[in-house]
This record gives structure tokens, sequence and C-alpha cells, in this order.
């Protein structure tokens, strides 16, 4: 095979964020670090991604092994990073396994929480990157594409994205049961700590109405109300905002729960006993359990959210696997058009070796016989032909058969070897089919059928290894 494709990386189960961060691709290093990758002896193509949990180079080139070894180098030099701080941190996939590799990070099959969406988006902006920079080509760009709709597909197919896996996609989940709707409803975050603040901007995310910002300490309150574009409660005048939250997420601690059951219950006859909604994040626990007891109140803490979340892993899982049978079946058929790349020019570039020979010995016997009439002359031009593809129709055959079989690189070299494909007269006049080869197996295949109007199948009975 004239090309390969290598992957090196790292990510959240090779290294730890202290090392990943070292070699991350922030905002405005990505282009000029693309355009340095494909000025690496060897990359033909070459692209970035890189996310919180993963930097990944991925290129294309004449010599595989040769890449495996330079990218390690050029991920740690574009970052001054000594190489062996990264040796046992990172991975290498060749070929077959970059591509199954790359299917199943854009279906978030290798995300830390599968089914998660956020990485395919990532994908795809960084690979514009790479386009934008010039430094895709054909096969990356049909790699990455190809990744982009396995990922759609397997969304459609499975449930790998139904089931919530985090803490605050099980709080939003659990509140979909309770409510009928969001978007009417009201969120009141107690603490303004980073998990609270996440499940609330989960809530946003589903589309709850509106979201309210209590905190011990007013100013951070008012910061995290900006950044959810949220209204900030003072801490003395929580009683009087509470009767208008529908969900009530406690995101922090303290001596004594932040609410017990008379405010709870005061806020409820206020509510009129609609139902109101309450998450308990913090540990220790911030609301008192006793408020579980009302009528219309319904109050999950950490570890009923944690039992949701591993339920629904489970259920991940279970569609993980269809998930990656899927992938199996994506990856086995863009390798029978990678390995195409390489059986058309070599059949062109056969019949054209063969051609060469059939037309040389022609004119060589044509002198030797002296004056022919034209009848004469073209008898013996279709016997010459008839002969030269029959021999070559069990070759062309095997080739066309065979560029689909895992074991196809081994035909393509045996022929090229045999018939000395790529060398000499040969070599010269297929040198540009050979490139439209890799420009794609269209541009091949027309090569091939303009060939074969000139050149038809097959090398004469005695053929000449000198040629």
């Amino acid at each position: 095979m004239e090309r390969g494709i290598v992957l090196v990386g790292l990510n959240h189960r090779t290294a730890p964020v202290e090392v990943r961060e070292r070699v991350a691709f922030a905002n405005g290093r990505l282009e000029p670090s693309l355009r340095r990758l494909i000025a690496v002896a060897g990359v033909a193509e070459g692209a970035i991604l890189s996310t919180c949990n993963r930097v990944e180079v991925v290129a294309c080139g004449p010599d595989p092994a040769a890449l495996g070894a330079a990218l390690p180098g050029f991920l740690a030099g574009e970052h001054g990073v000594p190489e062996p701080a990264l040796a046992g941190h990172l991975y290498t996939h060749g070929d077959r396994e970059a591509v199954r590799h790359l299917f199943r990070v854009a279906a978030s099959l290798d995300s830390m929480v599968v089914g998660e969406p956020q990485i395919l988006g990532q994908m795809k902006e960084q690979y514009a990157a790479a386009a934008a920079a010039g430094a895709s080509g054909q096969i990356l760009h049909r790699c990455f594409h190809r990744s982009f709709s396995v990922a759609k597909r397997i969304r459609r197919e499975t449930g790998i994205a139904e089931r919530a896996v985090s803490i605050g996609s099980a709080a939003v989940e659990l509140s979909r049961g309770i409510f009928d709707r969001l978007v009417d409803k009201r969120a009141l975050l107690l603490g303004a700590g980073t998990m609270g603040e996440l499940t609330a901007r989960q809530l946003l995310a589903q589309g709850v109405g509106s979201v309210m910002v209590a905190n011990r300490t007013f100013d951070r309150a008012i910061d995290v109300a900006r950044a959810l574009s949220a209204m900030p409660v003072p801490w003395d005048r929580l009683a009087r905002y509470l009767p208008l939250a529908d969900l009530v997420i406690a995101a922090a601690s303290g001596e004594e729960f932040l609410l017990q059951r008379p405010a709870v219950e005061a806020a409820m006859r206020e509510r009129r006993h609609r139902p109101m909604f309450l998450i308990d994040l913090a540990v220790p626990r911030a609301l008192d359990p006793a408020v579980n007891q009302l009528d219309n109140v319904y109050l999950y803490d950490i570890d009923d959210l944690e039992g949701v979340v591993a339920q629904n892993r489970g259920a991940r899982a279970r569609e993980a696997v269809k998930a990656e049978t899927i992938v199996d079946a994506e990856v086995e058929a863009f390798w029978r058009w990678f390995t195409s790349l390489d059986v058309v020019p070599t059949i062109v570039a056969l019949r054209e070796r063969v051609e060469a020979i059939r037309r040389r010995e022609v004119e060589r016997s044509l002198a030797a016989l002296g004056p022919v009439d034209p009848r004469q002359r073209e008898t013996i031009e279709r016997l010459t032909q008839a002969i030269v593809n029959k021999v070559l129709h069990a070759p062309l055959t095997a080739l066309r058969r065979h560029r689909a079989d895992p074991a196809e690189a081994f035909y393509v070299e045996a022929v090229r070897r045999l018939f000395r494909l790529g060398t000499g007269e040969a070599g010269e006049a297929g040198a540009e089919r050979r490139r439209a080869g890799r420009r794609g197996p269209e541009a091949s295949e027309e090569a091939q059928r303009g060939g074969a109007a000139r050149a038809p199948d097959g090398p004469p009975e005695d053929f000449d290894e000198d040629a």
C-alpha cells in the first residue's frame, strides 16, 4: 500500500489532567501547528483534535512507521515538553485501528461520559480548521466526514444518548417526570457551588423558565446569576422567594439544614400545594429529609441521583454494544474505499505496461515482414490485442475481486512486483494516472476507461522481462 493512516494521542484514561493541559492546543495555536504538522517529513495530510479530555494528532503519508515515530516528537515539540515525559501516556493507532478510533470518538464511545454530544461538535470545528489550513486532503476529508455520519447513525439507531449519566442530567430527567413541562417553571439555586451551577445550566438548557440564585455571600450570588442570566436573591430574604420556586437545587451545606420542614410547609401553603421538586446535592445534606413527608413535595439527595446515573450507565452500556457493531461495519466500508485507491491505479498501470510491449513487438514484426497492406496490419493488431485481453483477464479479475479483501495489499504488491510497475517506461507513462488514483477512485476509474480504449487487456505470451 502506498499510504497509511496513523493516529497518536493521549486521553483521560492514559494521562492525568496536568499532563493533558500541557499539550492542549489553545485558541489561536491550532492553525500554525497544523501548518507545521504538514511540514513534518512524510506527512501528506494531517489534523489535530484537542479537547479537555484528549489531544490527538492524525496524519496520512507513504511511510506509516515513520509517521508513528515522528508524531510523538511533533506533539512534544509544539509545547516544549520533553518527549520522554509523554511516552508513557501516548497511544498509537495505525490504519484500520486509527479509523476505528476516530469513528468511536465521534460517536462518543471513547468519551468519559458515553453518549455525550459535545465531542462531535468539537471534532467538526477542529477538522474545519485543518481543512481551512490546507492540512487535510482526500483521505482525511473522507475519514472525518464518515465519522460524523457514523455518529449520527448511532444516535439514530441506538439509545446511547437517551439516558442521563451525570448528576445534572439525572436531575433534569427526574424533574421531567414530575412536571409535564419546564418552560413555565422557576428554579432556585441555594449555594453557588460548581455542581449546583452545572445542574442549573442543565435545567436552563432543557428549557426551564427562569432561575434564582441565593448564596450566603451575595456578591457570589450576583456573579453566578449574571453567568446564568438569572436573578440574585439575598440570603436573609430566602423565605420570601421560596414559594416562587418549583425546583430547588441545594448545593451548599452547613451545621444545620438550610431548609427545614416548617419553612417548606409554609411555602407549600402559599403555593396552594402546587408540586415542589427539591434536589439536595450537598454532603452533609442541606435539606431536611422530613420535607419528603409533605404532600406534593419530592426530595432527592445525591445518593438517589447517583442511583439513577448508575442505572442509566448500564442502559447506555447495552446500547454501546449495538453502536460498536455499527462502527465495525462502517470501518470495513471505509477500508474498502481506502484500499481501492491502490487497486485502480495498479490496474491502469498493468494495462499500460502490457499495451506498450504489444505495440513495440507488433512494430518489430511488421518491420521484419516488409510491406504489408492495411488489411494484414489490422489482422495482426486484432490478433495481438485478443491475446493480450485473454492473458490479462485473470489477473485483472482477481485485482477487482480482492479490492474488498482485507489482504488486498498483498495482491496489489504482488502484481506491481511481478510486472515491474512503477519503474522504467511504464512507470513514466502511468505516473499521471497513479496521481489521479491518489486524488480518488473516481478519477482513476475514468483514467482506466480511457486506457481501456487505447490499451486492451493482457500481456503477450512471450512477455519481455527487459521491457
